[in-house]
């Protein structure tokens, strides 16, 4: 019963073997991830079976726009994240209690500012990206249900990174399951039963989503082994709020950059008319899946890195990283031979158009090299971010996506253009898309192994010990 609790409690990754410490913790983050796929994917086979094509290439045309907007709450997670995990390794109980408090803080005021601009600009927004009539409407009012409900999904998504940088994955996963069998059966009910269509899609994930941010809020409120969690904590405080963003910016911007790019791609692509926008929507959902070790091993190596760096044990984030890292491109390559194995029995799931299937199908071969090297990327990146250093990552995001990717899929399309593609060849989305993911690796293994992420820690040599000091008075009083 005992060992059962110790599952779903905060974890000391600064002790054990590391790579048992680090799959440990990995391995419910990747159930997770394979549970939001499903999530995800369990609305494009409901929206492409019960509503048809052109719903499918409605919601995959408001994710860019869904992705820009949210990247305030990707900043508050990946800061709240670091500071967490580097306070809890110190053992710095204040540090630790003030910093979840403000995140809680944030999540706030950040909600309520996209509930109100979010609704005002995604049908200009839309419009500008060339968007088909056809199926304008329903990406209108999938994102406004959408916007209108964040706060649950914020919540939701910042407070579980919360719980993961106390080394806790376990409960973050249970929340994430009964909210993906909470969406699967809504979305049934609201689509199949209730012929709400698109924007039923929508209702269900927002009802869902506020069901686990509950959850995980009742959860870090019982958890008082670790930290204080009252209304002095919730209080604004200036200097975590600003060490917070500091911190969450550079990866708010990563993910803004990439979102743009998303979308003026979205633009390319909407050029090619429905069945590309539709193929794309399905190599999204199936990509997914093939990138569900990266980004589970990518945030399992940020909290390791981050509780050793706060305990002092660079040594042992070296050891780690190497372990880490060989484990999460073991798993990517697995995974990505499966899919080119049984890809098209997959992708059928989704239509049971062959040409649809088929197109899907010749797309993501050529993504295939790309996930092993983003297992790379994702791992090296987590160790910089937990040690502080996010600048590195959102330039090499910023120089792979807007330098790399976006001049060469508008460059192919424009060089490919026949009687056949009189926009060029949509291929030319997907060749970008794994060049950028191949450099991107490169460039991430050289900045990491040029070490300047090692300086970057939030907690001083001297304040390491004197916190030590201070626990070791305690035991002895």
């Amino acid at each position: 019963m005992k060992r059962m609790k110790d599952l779903f409690t905060a974890k000391d990754l600064t002790e054990g073997t590391p790579w048992k410490r680090i799959l440990g913790f990995a391995m419910p983050m990747l159930i997770g991830n394979l549970a939001q796929q499903f999530y995800n994917t369990a609305d494009s086979i409901i929206v492409g079976r019960y509503i048809g094509d052109n719903a499918l290439a409605a919601v995959g045309s408001a994710s860019p726009i869904l992705n820009l907007l949210l990247v305030l709450f990707v900043g508050i997670s990946v800061g709240a994240s670091i500071m967490v995990s580097q306070y809890f390794g110190a053992k710095d109980r204040e540090q630790l209690s003030r910093t979840i408090g403000i995140s809680i803080t944030l999540t706030g005021i950040t909600s309520l500012i996209i509930m109100l601009i979010g609704p005002l600009i995604t049908r200009p927004l839309l419009e500008l990206l060339n968007t088909p009539s056809s199926i304008i409407d329903w990406s209108s009012d999938y994102l406004s249900i959408f916007f209108l409900g964040i706060g649950g999904f914020a919540y939701f998504n910042i407070l579980s990174g919360v719980l993961r940088g106390l080394g806790d994955s376990t409960s973050a996963l249970i929340f994430l399951l009964i909210s993906t069998l909470l969406n699967v059966a809504l979305d049934i009910l609201f689509v199949a039963g209730f012929n709400m269509g698109v924007p039923g899609v929508a209702l269900a994930t927002v009802m869902a989503q506020s069901f686990s941010a509950i959850l995980t809020v009742r959860k870090l409120i019982k958890s008082k082994d670790s930290f204080d969690l009252n209304w002095e904590m919730l209080k604004p405080n200036k200097k975590y709020a600003m060490k917070m963003i500091k911190l969450g910016l550079p990866s708010g911007l990563t993910q803004a950059i990439f979102s743009l790019a998303m979308i003026v791609v979205q633009s390319l692509t909407n050029s090619f008319g429905e069945s590309v926008i539709a193929a794309n929507v399905i190599i999204m959902r199936v990509d997914g899946f093939a990138m569900m070790p990266n980004f589970s091993f990518g945030s399992a190596m940020t909290t390791y890195a981050g509780q050793n760096i706060g305990a002092n044990r660079l040594e042992r984030v070296d050891e780690g990283t190497k372990q880490g890292t060989m484990i999460a491109v073991a798993i990517s390559t697995t995974i990505t031979l499966f899919l080119l194995l049984f890809g098209r029995s997959f992708m059928g799931v989704f239509t049971e158009t062959d040409e649809l299937i088929h197109l899907s199908m010749s797309m993501m071969q050529i993504l295939a090299l790309g996930y092993i090297a983003m297992a790379v990327t994702q791992s090296l990146s987590g160790v910089m971010r937990g040690a502080g250093d996010t600048m590195t990552p959102m330039w090499i995001s910023l120089i792979t996506t807007v330098v790399i990717r976006v001049p060469i899929a508008y460059g192919l399309a424009y060089l490919t253009r026949s009687a056949t593609y009189p926009t060029g060849r949509p291929e030319s989305i997907f060749i970008s898309l794994l060049l950028s993911w191949v450099i991107g690796a490169l460039m991430t293994y050289l900045f990491f192994r040029k070490g300047n992420w090692r300086k970057k820690g939030l907690i001083s040599i001297e304040e390491q010990e004197e916190n030590k000091k201070t626990l070791q008075i305690s035991a002895t009083s």
